[in-house]
């Protein structure tokens, strides 16, 4: 039976639903609010790309790349690893069949020659537009941590002066430089969470000054470093990185998920935030300043909508703006175009 108290609540509940719209419960406004986009964000081109080669079936994406020339560079894992598209969708050229074990980056240097690293043959290797093998550095098929042996390397960033700097960081943790002929030059890094320590540094990058830029993602921070090694800072639980890009303006992008935490049941997880929770990109300046943050829809394995993403690994960001993101459990890439206002700063 309702005590006195419980009566009189309910039948003022009730009183004041008679009194109120259907929309009980949502603040009622009768001025109109200007409808201003002050937030910038992505839109999907849902046609981008138009065509693809005959049998080219997209397999895991795990690198993209926006070529000098503006073109676009798509390096899957499936029957045609390489990819080339104009920024209208255009299908260009195509190669790679045979030539790789298991593809994972293409970046491009400053003459335009572009850069591919293939994981499970543990080197970097320099190509021709037309896909001529122009150089290789690591030992073919050989793993191994000295001065001609890397452990799946995962990037790689070229310096003005022409030295290459290499992740090490699926089988080593470290960050290796060769210069521009090949040749071993320095390292650095061990396993570990302290300054200058890595747990599977996954992307890397330079800013114009040439300082060193890690994702190191099982430690969810960025470490940034002088071009000789020494540690400068870190970036903490903002991002837990997958992969980094920055524009000649030094604009620093980074794509992956929210700030991480470690499964509490060990063998469910062997690297961080795989499954990711979310899909991120953060746009920061050289101070580790945010200056964008976008959160995309984590699509559904198999049942990805354009717009999605599926464990986003890769990115390219093109002169006006548009990003390029490869997806490896959605084996797609897709064309976003930025829409609204960016914030002055």
């Amino acid at each position: 039976m309702l005590n006195r108290t419980q009566v009189l609540l309910a039948g003022a509940f009730a009183l004041a639903l008679l009194n109120c719209p259907a929309t009980f419960g949502q603040p009622q406004h009768t001025v109109p609010y200007p409808r201003i986009d002050n937030a910038m964000g992505y839109k999907v081109d849902p046609s981008w790309p138009s065509e693809k080669p005959a049998g080219g079936d997209w397999g895991a994406m795990s690198g993209v790349a926006v070529s000098p020339d503006g073109n676009v560079w798509t390096f899957n894992r499936g029957k045609i690893p390489v990819q080339v598209y104009s920024p209208e969708g255009k299908l260009l050229k195509h190669w790679g069949e045979g030539m790789f074990r298991n593809p994972h980056t293409v970046r491009f240097d400053g003459t335009g020659n572009p850069w591919i690293i293939d994981t499970q043959s543990h080197t970097v290797r320099k190509f021709s537009p037309d896909g001529k093998v122009l150089m290789t550095i690591g030992t073919p098929d050989q793993a191994g941590e000295d001065q001609t042996h890397m452990n799946q390397p995962n990037d790689l960033a070229v310096a003005s002066n022409g030295d290459i700097y290499v992740s090490d960081g699926y089988g080593n943790d470290r960050v290796v430089v060769f210069d521009k002929n090949g040749r071993f030059v320095r390292a650095w890094g061990k396993l570990g969470a302290g300054p200058g320590e890595f747990s599977q540094p996954h992307s890397i990058a330079l800013d114009s000054k040439g300082r060193v830029y890690v994702a190191d993602r099982n430690n969810a921070r960025i470490q940034v470093f002088e071009a000789n090694g020494k540690f400068l800072k870190e970036w903490k639980n903002i991002i837990t990185p997958w992969y980094i890009v920055i524009t000649k303006n030094d604009e620093i992008y980074v794509c992956g998920s929210s700030p991480t935490r470690w499964s509490e049941v060990p063998t469910t997880q062997v690297m961080l935030a795989t499954p990711p929770k979310d899909q991120v990109l953060l746009k920061l300046d050289t101070e580790g300043r945010v200056q964008l943050l976008t959160v995309f829809p984590k699509g559904e394995n198999g049942k990805e909508k354009p717009g999605d993403l599926n464990w986003v690994h890769t990115m390219a960001v093109a002169g006006d703006g548009t990003i390029y993101f490869g997806d490896v459990q959605g084996r797609r890439a897709q064309k976003f175009v930025p829409v609204g206002t960016p914030a002055k700063h």
